[in-house]
């Protein structure tokens, strides 16, 4: 049994595209040969509408494994039909036809979810989440296919090198936010909502992650569609839920673990703890937008390392397993390097 979910898990990471409407590329698979993942291109808020160079850029990047960080398309309908629609134009660019050759891992967030915004009142999430599900090539008899939410994880590589990647569902089981009856000139619409009543992940998928957490990696990427440091501005975010921010923050705690985050519109690398240490310092990397870039961010984060980055973006990694370090990277879409930070492992 063990066997047969390894290698059901070695397929989806090898991002086996399911045909839904007779076009799906194929996408490449991982290599026997390879002995852990080394190289991870990531990204968020994709608008199928507009073109995507920055596609190229990351294909040139070679990566061994592609993170969808959520608004990998914009949705927002009830109707499926539409939805349907939308990933089919995603699906028929030539852009995402050449990384669909990658292996891809993907969560989701509120414009792919359904509604902006939303959570758990998103009427048709169940129906939504099968056509997630259907894009992203996952199999029939995977779990995702019966439980409630899009919460996955992996566990790549030899001991020594195992990478696991653990991808959060903030959507699905999100209780309402705390809105301000108007919006304040430069900020976002919500207050921390100190109902400690309120769940950002729901009590299933919280048991599921710290389970996931106790199993051995020498590296763990947690993807989060929204950011978990930076909580100043006002928009969405998980300081929206302060106590069960703080309960994420103490179960992650001394473990190496890189966040990734996305749904901002523009690039920014936050801290928090001891800059260089995995482990003593937790990173928040939230890349967005791939081709939704702005001319400036004004915004204030005291986790914030260096200068935010507003134009079009993708996330990059490069882990060196014999230096147990990791270069973390914000790039643009000509795939030069923006921001970049390093630490150990």
């Amino acid at each position: 049994m063990q066997s047969q979910r390894c290698l059901s898990a070695l397929a989806f990471l090898a991002g086996v595209l399911l045909a839904v409407a007779g076009c799906s590329p194929v996408a490449k698979q991982l290599q026997s040969s390879t002995p852990a993942v080394s190289r991870i291109a990531f990204g968020s808020c994709l608008r199928q509408s507009e073109p995507v160079p920055i596609l190229t850029a990351v294909v040139a990047t070679d990566p061994q494994l592609f993170v969808f960080l959520g608004d990998n398309i914009y949705g927002d309908s009830e109707d499926m039909t539409v939805l349907q629609k939308k990933y089919d134009a995603l699906r028929a660019k030539p852009e995402f036809q050449a990384l669909a050759k990658v292996p891809m891992l993907a969560t989701w967030d509120d414009h792919d979810y359904g509604m902006n915004d939303a959570g758990r009142e998103y009427s048709q999430r169940v129906a939504s989440q099968q056509l997630f599900l259907d894009f992203f090539g996952v199999p029939a008899d995977d779990v995702r296919r019966q439980r409630e939410g899009v919460y996955h994880s992996e566990i790549v590589g030899p001991p020594g090198r195992r990478l696991q990647v653990l991808l959060l569902d903030t959507r699905y089981h999100r209780t309402a936010l705390n809105a301000l009856p108007k919006r304040p000139p430069g900020r976002g619409p919500y207050l921390p909502n100190v109902d400690t009543t309120g769940s950002m992940l729901g009590a299933k998928q919280w048991k599921w992650l710290e389970q996931e957490l106790r199993k051995p990696a020498e590296l763990r990427i947690l993807a989060s569609s929204v950011q978990l440091l930076a909580d100043e501005h006002g928009w969405e975010c998980w300081g929206n839920m302060p106590w069960e921010r703080a309960a994420l923050l103490r179960l992650l705690q001394g473990k190496n673990v890189i966040v990734l985050s996305g749904d901002r519109h523009h690039a920014e690398v936050s801290l928090d703890g001891k800059a260089g240490q995995l482990g003593e310092g937790l990173y928040d990397i939230t890349a967005s937008s791939l081709n939704q870039g702005r001319s400036s961010v004004n915004e204030s984060n005291r986790y914030r390392v260096g200068e935010p980055y507003p134009g079009t973006n993708f996330g990059f990694l490069e882990i060196d397993w014999d230096r147990k370090q990791v270069q973390m990277e914000i790039r643009d879409e000509h795939g030069v390097a923006k921001i970049t930070a390093n630490a150990s492992f």
